[in-house]
């Protein structure tokens, strides 16, 4: 008799476990292994993402371009690789200026719209709230001399999953003190604290091992990824609160969609490019 692997068939915690093992193991391969590969990798999450943002706010009424959308958030990502490659002269980041554009004209064309600006505010937030925060991530993997380092992106993923586990742990143990009931019911001081203390440490052990950058640097990142992170995650949780629902999408087995397991990095991501390339 043949045995066939479900993950449904698992419990909700198990399935997080399988899944957060497999995604990040390939996740992190994909980093280490090359920049191309790192570019395929999160290219691709990006645009599930901003679909997946797209389709959310199909259900509460908008009706934002969905495909075109995409493109612009791929096309800016891509343009930004390039350049940070040195594969492309930074003057033809004004590119995106009329092609982002092009959406007034799209719409201007769309008969059945009732709303169409409502459906052109939409467009532009899943670009400045998906694609943007993809695209820094370029500028933060070259920022410390030119060259692609997938210490920089890869040490923050740990410190942004430990962040989540810890958070998830320790407010399911201890949580009583409610964080932002509000938007966020379930998440807790305690949890958060428990989230900070597993980010502090794992920046300490990536400071000991990926030593591109300063100590420092990690601890401040760590710091960012706490404060930026636990705002996106609310941030996120208000989206989905607004229009009624518990998960983002189905696309990840115990963790919801993709949006529901980038959330953190969506608001980190802008932060530690800005601070990577100050300082």
């Amino acid at each position: 008799m043949r045995y066939r692997f479900n993950i449904s068939n698992y419990s909700e915690l198990a399935q997080r476990v399988i899944t957060a093992l497999i995604g990040a193991g390939g996740i992190v391969a994909g980093c280490v292994y090359s920049e191309w590969t790192y570019f395929v990798i999160f290219g691709a999450i990006l645009g599930f993402s901003q679909m997946e943002f797209y389709k959310l706010s199909g259900l509460d009424g908008m009706l934002p371009l969905k495909s075109f959308g995409t493109f612009l958030g791929l096309l800016i990502f891509i343009m930004s690789f390039l350049v940070e490659m040195q594969h492309m002269a930074d003057k033809y980041y004004f590119l995106i200026f009329p092609m982002v554009s092009l959406i007034f004209f799209i719409k201007l064309y769309r008969k059945s719209d009732k709303k169409p600006f409502t459906g052109i505010a939409y467009t532009f937030l899943g670009i400045f709230y998906v694609a943007v925060p993809f695209s820094l991530l370029n500028m933060a993997a070259f920022s410390v001399d030119g060259s692609f380092h997938y210490e920089i992106i890869v040490g923050s993923l740990f410190i942004l999953w430990a962040s989540d586990s810890g958070a998830y742990f320790a407010g399911t143990k201890f949580g009583k003190t409610k964080l932002f009931e509000r938007v966020s019911p379930k998440k807790s001081w305690e949890g958060s604290l428990g989230g900070a203390a597993t980010a502090i440490a794992t920046a300490y052990i990536l400071s000991r091992y990926f030593m591109v950058i300063p100590e420092w640097k990690w601890f401040c990142i760590g710091g960012i990824i706490i404060i930026a992170g636990t705002y996106g995650d609310l941030i996120e949780s208000l989206f989905k609160r607004s229009i009624a629902i518990k998960d983002s999408g189905k696309g990840l087995p115990g963790h919801g969609g993709f949006m529901d397991r980038f959330d953190g990095l969506l608001l980190s991501a802008p932060f530690i490019a800005a601070f990577l390339k100050i300082f």
